[in-house]
């Protein structure tokens, strides 16, 4: 874990990242204390203008903005959290199951994963949350993590089958070490980098999916989220009556926690990528020589001068 934290704090995509991403996380945890109102009862005037009393503006019914971002924010971090824990678990076991085992297991998880990336994600969700009716963000999260892990199986299961061949897999087999031992203490840790990649990628993913369907009006009204205040600046015309800030707070968020997201991402690519961790480590060479270089031909101009 300390290796980890290290090679994080080196990479400043993955640092910038993860600070951004922290902040979100302490905002969801710490809502009740860093907000004074109730997000959705009224304290101001209706479409009332950013101002030191009002950070954000007010909505139509002169609910604080600020006040509904900041618990929108819970929702929305609590829903992708949980949805891509699902995936991500779902993803891992059903990947690494039909890499490693083989023969009929992969066989039945290879079908059941090529029915659920041949059938269109996002018409399936939209169907889904409007048979459910107004989801909850919990049926929401359920809905999004048993429907989405099919792309993280698929990847999980061509890396093991990839590591499977290693020299160090077959010792271990030869060696007479049980197959799930071999499981957790051989793959598991080596195909840490695509899990956490699938985990990120994930979050993201339902972030934007629960935002869609709970604009389209698919979601619970009653429980604030960045979709939901979406939804309602959409059915109080605020962009037609000047109320730019109703629609920019929650649209900021999510793309902000979008950029955040992106590059942990990257970075981790780059931290498990020994290629282009490489190509990185040759590019601050380049610079340190092109300063030594500079540095003489200053040193030489001085002298001839």
């Amino acid at each position: 874990m300390s290796r980890i934290l290290t090679l994080l704090k080196r990479n400043k995509k993955a640092s910038f990242g993860m600070i951004i991403l922290l902040v979100y996380v302490f905002i969801a945890l710490f809502a009740d204390v860093i907000t004074d109102h109730d997000p959705i009862k009224r304290v101001a005037r209706p479409h009332q203008e950013p101002s030191i009393e009002h950070l954000m503006g007010t909505t139509r019914m002169g609910r604080d903005v600020y006040t509904q971002f900041v618990h929108g924010t819970r929702t929305s971090i609590a829903v992708g959290f949980s949805a891509g824990f699902i995936i991500m678990a779902l993803g891992t076991i059903l990947g690494i199951s039909a890499g490693y085992f083989g023969g009929k297991v992969d066989e039945v998880i290879n079908f059941f994963t090529n029915i659920a990336l041949v059938i269109p994600q996002l018409p399936l969700l939209l169907v889904l949350a409007a048979f459910l009716g107004e989801s909850s963000p919990t049926t929401i999260a359920l809905i999004i993590g048993f429907t989405s892990w099919a792309w993280g199986a698929r990847v999980t299961r061509a890396q093991t089958m990839a590591l499977s061949k290693k020299e160090f897999i077959q010792s271990a087999e030869l060696a007479g070490e049980s197959r799930w031992r071999i499981l957790l203490v051989e793959l598991l840790p080596n195909l840490a980098s695509i899990i956490g990649a699938n985990f990120i990628g994930s979050v993201l993913f339902t972030v934007i999916t629960q935002a869609t369907i709970e604009f389209l009006g698919l979601g619970n009204p009653l429980t604030m989220s960045w979709g939901t205040m979406l939804y309602n600046a959409q059915n109080t015309s605020a962009m037609h009556v000047g109320a730019w800030w109703e629609i920019l707070t929650p649209s900021i968020a999510i793309a902000v926690l979008g950029v955040a997201l992106a590059l942990l991402n990257f970075g981790i690519d780059e931290i498990s990528n020994t290629k282009l961790r490489t190509f990185s480590g040759l590019r601050i060479f380049n610079r340190r020589i092109a300063a030594i270089e500079y540095e003489k031909s200053l040193t030489a101009q001085e002298e001839h001068s």
